[in-house]
């Protein structure tokens, strides 16, 4: 069986990216490529294979690897964000509200040449109506928690649009955690 070319740059693409998942949960791991081979059960020369994307691991034995580094595979749903326009403004939507690392959720963050300290309950209101009114894609993935959101929803001043275009997001996270609007 003959591989169109898409499907070659399509594993390529992917066999990249493992081995960059590898080579990054080692190097956290403090550990070189032998003695991580070692714990995980595989030759040197394979995992530096594997690191520099010219073989692709079984899924059992990436999680073998990432299990010995200290780490764990794991199934993160993929957010999209969406473009919309109400009342004139363009705006942006994630298609899921993610959960971020603690340090990205509360961290002091720089827009439109203000600084926001997330852990303040003030100062992260002060950003999400920001985010959600003004914020590019890359922005709200990377600084709206959705259970953070979740928890200002209603303090949150926003125009009627962005309001509505958030709202089921918001309802739907509310439900999955069985809290009722």
């Amino acid at each position: 069986m003959v591989s169109s070319p898409m499907e070659v740059a399509h594993t390529a693409f992917w066999a990249e990216r493992g081995g960059l998942l590898f080579r990054q949960a080692r190097l956290a791991a403090d550990m070189n490529q032998r003695v991580l081979a070692s714990v995980s059960g595989t030759s040197r020369t394979t995992l530096s294979a594997y690191e520099h994307g010219r073989k692709s691991p079984t899924l059992g034995t990436a999680g073998r690897i990432l299990d010995a580094a200290g780490f764990r595979l794991a199934l993160e749903a993929k957010v999209e964000v969406e473009t919309c326009e109400s009342e004139g403004r363009t705006f942006h939507v994630p298609t899921r509200l993610r959960r971020l690392p603690v340090g990205a959720a509360l961290g002091v963050v720089r827009l439109r040449g203000r600084e926001f300290d997330l852990a303040d309950r003030d100062a992260r209101r002060d950003a999400y109506t920001l985010l959600l009114c003004e914020g590019r894609p890359g922005e709200l993935l990377e600084h709206v928690d959705g259970v953070l959101l979740v928890d200002l929803w209603h303090e949150l001043a926003l125009p009627a649009g962005i309001r509505a275009a958030w709202e089921p997001l918001v309802r739907e996270a509310r439900l999955d955690e069985g809290v009722l609007i």
